[in-house]
């Protein structure tokens, strides 16, 4: 039976409409699973970064790190330990090494660290400025730091942009050249101003206007209270070794095992100006004559005073022991 030429016509539009609809319906289920496949993984992300922690893990230690301080013998340590101690260590790198972060990347920080629940236990590392997580309704981690004379980091730091070290000994640094310290203060350039100095205060004073004004005397007052209130420990450069002492005691499932390799591995030196001269007496008089210097150095023995007090409780009377007694109501 032959159809009319309409009729052909008419089977045609709906074959080619039938085609149409079954290539649409075959996009439509790709699409769905592709959303389901999103959805799920979703969903996998979600669980895996909230994922819940024992008590043990739920630890996060944040070192706000002073440069030139044997901060980089400290985190050559944990860096070393991690894999066998199961935590992680991660070095929080802020743009054009400013000590001053954002209010934003403030906010961010904190809640990454807080519910970064994957990473954790974590040391987390970086040259930045004390701040507040209550401040952003998050649970407090545990600070710690490492002070060093005023002086002594001072210079430590002129000979190490102009020489480097033996940690990275053929890198040629920009400032490089042969003016000592002694023929800097002399000549009053910018690089020795003791305003300089104002470092370490502003590192543990936090984010407030006034902790970058040097000389500042509301600075190095809120400092103090800072490093009282709110840091675990803050430790002396020149006495590393009971500081990771008193953190293996203290924070065990990080520093298990790290006063050892400390002793025993080449970490304990790891970072070495090439050259460094001595200061003349002359120069370090003028340099004490500062009052940020004079700050600055308050600041340490207050620290180095703290530190021994800490010391002398942790290292030194090991037998304390703490126990509970008298629980009322009995239960039977």
């Amino acid at each position: 039976m032959l159809l009319p030429k309409n009729g052909l016509f008419g089977l045609f539009l709906l074959l080619v409409i039938s085609t149409l609809i079954i290539i649409y319906q075959i996009q439509i289920l790709k699409l769905q699973e592709k959303i389901y496949s999103l959805e799920t993984n979703q969903k996998d992300y979600s669980a895996l970064v909230t994922r819940q922690i024992s008590e043990e893990d739920d630890i996060v230690v944040i070192y706000n790190r002073v440069p030139k301080t044997a901060s980089t013998s400290f985190v050559g340590v944990a860096y070393d330990i991690c894999k066998k101690n199961h935590f992680h260590v991660l070095h929080v790198n802020v743009s054009a090494n400013s000590h001053v972060l954002s209010l934003n990347n403030q906010l961010e920080l904190a809640r990454n660290i807080t519910f970064w629940n994957v990473m954790k236990p974590a040391l987390y590392h970086g040259h930045f400025a004390y701040f507040d997580f209550s401040k952003f309704h998050v649970p407090k981690p545990y600070f710690i730091n490492i002070i060093r004379r005023p002086l002594d980091r001072f210079i430590s730091y002129y000979y190490f942009v102009r020489y480097g070290d033996n940690y990275r000994p053929y890198l040629i640094r920009k400032k490089h050249g042969n003016t000592s310290f002694d023929e800097c203060v002399a000549k009053k350039l910018p690089e020795c101003d003791p305003n300089n100095l104002w470092l370490q205060v502003p590192f543990f004073c936090g984010h407030a206007a006034n902790c970058r004004k040097p000389g500042n005397k509301w600075a190095l007052a809120e400092a103090k209270k800072n490093i009282v209130a709110h840091y675990l420990l803050v430790g002396v450069t020149e006495e590393l070794q009971d500081f990771i002492s008193i953190l293996e005691l203290t924070v065990p499932r990080l520093f298990r095992g790290a006063l050892e390799h400390y002793l025993n591995s080449n970490k304990s030196h790891l970072r070495k100006t090439v050259q460094k001269d001595v200061p003349s007496e002359e120069t370090v008089k003028k340099i004490k004559e500062s009052p940020v210097w004079q700050m600055e150095n308050e600041l340490y023995e207050f620290v180095l005073e703290y530190f021994h007090f800490v010391k002398k409780h942790t290292l030194k009377d090991r037998s304390q022991k703490v126990f509970y007694e008298k629980i009322r109501p009995k239960y039977v």
